[in-house]
């Protein structure tokens, strides 16, 4: 089995408290990988230490098979809270800087990034005037320079509207086809994930509660909501 990225008993402190605590989770190649969990819960702290964004207080993490992390993560894509974008920049100069930054040659790279997220046309808007949904396609778009093999997606689809939520899930499913990109992605928007995710992981008070794949939530003929609802006694 191949697998994207591994964490042994990761676990983050802050103010003697646990915000990740003991968790040991696996993301095998090829995945769209549901991670669910309330507020507080403690996914974005997981995500940020997978990308190099916070040090882990205790455990290990492993990406790509290799413990080397400096040397894996350019192989990462990442949108981590809310979009980090240059307002006064278009859309197009957002991800020029980025480019050069990163140091991928391409120079035509942008323009068919921008057209992987259906941007083609904004190219010279200022990223002050975006929309959300606009905002979060060209953070998809920045994560994708160095072309990836793994994106970690924060609350990718948060505040967007029905429409703005298919064009971001046809994306993700378009990228996981079709480029064979792994994802990481974390919703509060349940029946969302429930149509990309092949598998899913919940967390609650900085712990693994359970991993289990679709089919198995499948069979059961339930709903991720109802079954979220019901792990965390909501019923």
């Amino acid at each position: 089995m191949c697998y994207v990225l591994q964490t042994r008993k990761l676990a983050k402190e802050y103010g003697g408290k646990k915000v990740v605590d003991n968790i040991s989770i696996e993301v095998r190649k090829g995945e769209i990988y549901g991670f669910i969990g309330e507020n507080g819960a403690g996914k974005t702290t997981l995500m940020r230490m997978i990308c190099g964004l916070a040090s882990p207080s205790e455990g290990s993490i492993t990406l790509f098979g290799s413990s080397d992390l400096v040397s894996q993560r350019h192989r990462i894509g990442c949108t981590i809270e809310n979009p980090a974008l240059y307002p006064a920049m278009t859309a197009m100069e957002n991800l020029e800087t980025q480019r050069i930054l990163l140091g991928v040659k391409d120079k035509n790279v942008s323009a068919k990034l921008l057209d992987t997220v259906n941007l083609g046309s904004a190219g010279k808007k200022k990223a002050k005037d975006f929309s959300l949904g606009m905002k979060q396609r060209l953070m998809i778009a920045l994560a994708l320079l160095g072309d990836p093999e793994f994106l970690v997606l924060d609350e990718p689809i948060n505040g967007l509207d029905p429409i703005g939520i298919r064009k971001m899930r046809d994306l993700f499913l378009a990228l996981n086809k079709e480029r064979g990109i792994t994802i990481l992605i974390s919703s509060h928007i349940l029946g969302e994930l429930e149509k990309i995710a092949t598998r899913y992981g919940i967390i609650s008070g900085g712990k693994m509660v359970n991993e289990f794949k679709a089919e198995e939530l499948n069979n059961s003929r339930g709903t991720i909501e109802d079954y979220y609802i019901t792990l965390m006694g909501g019923n």
